[in-house]
């Protein structure tokens, strides 16, 4: 029901942002909530953001390539210029570690971070690296990254990516992390003076 809510909503966005006709929000006895160009049925005005459009692979398909480089050429579409509706990647992930890897204790907390950026990452583009969403590397134009000395326990991996004027565009899906590390503490450790 709530995606057929959300379908209409936004047909009705669609329809009416070509035709500048304001949106009313409304609840209806089961509470659900309804959107309507009909102001009589006491509904509150809502203002709408624009849409992004990204069109799909089979609609890029007969636009220029890119130049390689990033240079493109005069009189000359360059299809991962600025200003082309973003996403302009078809992968943007973190490749290794995988989901819920662990990390063994011979490894001392040092793991690479390796993603998988299809095609290849833009030279006006940046990747940093979060580290239980906390910027643990700055913005880089590389796709692999070292992670030394990480606590015992779970950690929870993103990448940004960042275009050229530093605003954050697209987050990786989170990837978790747990990291085994050797303690004196444990009791079957070996290195236990106790024990």
């Amino acid at each position: 029901m709530n995606k057929a809510l959300a379908v209409v909503a936004l047909g009705l966005s669609l329809s009416l942002a070509a035709h500048a006709q304001p949106i009313y929000r409304t609840t209806d006895a089961q509470g659900n909530v309804v959107f309507t160009d009909n102001p009589e049925g006491g509904g509150e005005a809502v203002t709408l953001d624009p849409l992004t459009v990204v069109p799909s692979p089979a609609e890029t398909a007969g636009m220029a390539p890119a130049v390689q480089g990033g240079q493109g050429g005069q009189g000359e579409p360059d299809a991962a210029a600025p200003g082309q509706p973003f996403m302009p990647y078809d992968r943007f992930g973190i490749l290794s570690p995988a989901q819920e890897e662990t990390l063994p204790t011979g490894a001392a907390g040092n793991v690479q971070v390796t993603l998988g950026i299809q095609p290849e990452l833009r030279e006006d583009h940046r990747v940093r690296l979060l580290v239980d969403g906390r910027v643990s590397q700055s913005a880089m134009h590389t796709d692999t990254f070292m992670l030394n000395n990480l606590a015992r326990g779970e950690h929870v991996l993103q990448a940004e990516l960042l275009d050229d004027g530093g605003a954050v565009r697209h987050r990786t899906s989170p990837v978790t992390l747990y990291v085994q590390r050797a303690s004196v503490n444990l009791p079957r450790n070996p290195n236990n003076p106790s024990g």
